[in-house]
């Protein structure tokens, strides 16, 4: 491109010049030649054109990159280097990894998919990828197709760290404590980083707290004076279609301990909503919302119907102090990506 251009300048400087010198060099009756006066003038035509065009010109002569170094771009660039070359197990999976850094779940669920199929369903990594970013989207998915999927990668690896967790998880969702205790055992054997130590403990600890309540005749004890309100608009900006399925889940999760919410609710598609979280709204018994949690309360509208999370589904969400925060706005102004 920038030699065409010079090219093409040259030409045009030349052809300005034979127009202005052919006079000065014509042989007159009276006159010599005006050889010095030519070459003068041309010397100042190209002169002044180089400085005039250095001086309002914003082109740059250093070649620029093809495309900017960003994790959109090298995604961009990735998908089309895999759509010439689809054969390509690691390219799936690290198209796959940069479209999960990029939140762009579904796309990262399709490009593990690719490479899974590629593999014939033996390949551990892409299984467990494909799960671990539907729990992204939705820890929901926990209780269906991403618990699964740890089921299977724990079958194939059974000392894989993440499948022992998530399918520990997975377990306690269905209420088989026993099988969740013997897992997250297991994964603390293999000296487990720090952070997930303290996970792994708190879970046990809950297990331990929930069978002697059980004993005792009862559940573990619940915290009655512990709830989280909320009252919950929608944006008016916001644009979605519902369905007569569509229905309004809110979920009150902590950050820090993955697992089932610690309370939730299907309401009908009514706003504004006034909404109670209290202990008698948990999902396991051993996951009850009390005092001093704090707690991230998601409201979705959930246009399916179904409780997993899906692109384009609406929401909102607010931290929730339990037992210092009274009733908090949730405005739903975003879609799921």
């Amino acid at each position: 491109m920038m030699a065409a251009f010079v090219f093409i300048a040259a030409l045009l400087t030349a052809g300005a010049g034979a127009l202005l010198i052919r006079p000065l060099l014509r042989r007159r009756a009276e006159h010599k030649p005006e050889s010095v006066t030519a070459i003068v003038v041309v010397v100042v035509l190209v002169a002044s054109g180089i400085g005039l065009y250095a001086l309002a010109s914003s082109y740059s002569w250093v070649d620029a990159p093809e495309t900017a170094n960003t994790p959109a771009a090298n995604a961009a660039k990735l998908a089309k280097q895999l759509a010439r070359q689809p054969d390509d197990f690691d390219g799936w999976m690290k198209l796959g990894e940069q479209y999960f850094e990029l939140d762009q779940y579904p796309l990262a669920i399709r490009a593990f998919q690719r490479a899974d199929r590629m593999a014939n369903g033996t390949s551990a990594a892409a299984i467990s990828a494909q799960a671990e970013t539907m729990l992204a989207q939705d820890f929901e998915n926990i209780r269906g197709p991403a618990g699964r999927m740890f089921e299977r990668v724990l079958e194939m690896e059974p000392a894989n760290p993440k499948a022992l967790l998530y399918s520990a998880l997975a377990a306690l969702g269905r209420g088989e404590n026993a099988t969740a205790r013997e897992r997250f055992q297991r994964m603390l054997a293999h000296n487990p980083p720090a952070q997930i130590r303290d996970i792994v403990e708190k879970q046990l600890q809950a297990i331990d707290a929930a069978e002697a309540g059980q004993a005792q005749g009862s559940a573990a004890p619940a915290d009655g004076q512990a709830q989280v309100q909320v009252r919950i608009t929608v944006s008016p900006s916001l644009r979605y279609e519902t369905t007569g399925n569509s229905a309004l889940f809110v979920a009150a999760r902590d950050p820090n301990q993955p697992g089932p919410p610690f309370a939730a609710k299907r309401l009908p598609l009514q706003f504004p909503a006034e909404v109670t979280l209290t202990a008698a709204d948990a999902m396991l018994p051993q996951r009850r919302i009390s005092s001093g949690q704090t707690l991230d309360v998601v409201a979705r509208i959930s246009l399916s119907g179904q409780p997993q999370s899906a692109s384009g589904d609406p929401f909102g969400q607010v931290s929730y102090h339990v037992g210092k925060d009274g009733k908090l706005n949730i405005v739903i102004d975003k879609l799921a990506p």
